[in-house]
């Protein structure tokens, strides 16, 4: 039987960042930014989440994108 300490008991969001690409996580719809990420849960399923960062600068999507990291990272749920 598995110890608590190696069970994962909350969902663990996958976040993989490539120094050399400013805009992991995110790609162009249409003109409009968007980012995309897996949560991985605690049940071993794990979702894709996409969300609309609605806007057609890069730069803003970029900003978007790291507060969203942020707020997720912190507990925060956005889906």
């Amino acid at each position: 039987m598995p110890s608590p300490a190696s069970s994962p008991t909350c969902d663990t969001l996958a976040v993989r960042v490539l120094d050399r690409n400013e805009d992991h996580h995110l790609w162009n719809n249409r003109g409009t930014w968007w980012c995309h990420y897996t949560i991985h849960r605690a049940d071993h399923t794990s979702e894709r989440v996409r969300i609309s960062l609605r806007t057609k600068d890069r730069l803003l999507a970029r900003n978007r994108r790291d507060q969203l990291f942020t707020e997720l990272q912190e507990g925060g749920s956005r889906r």
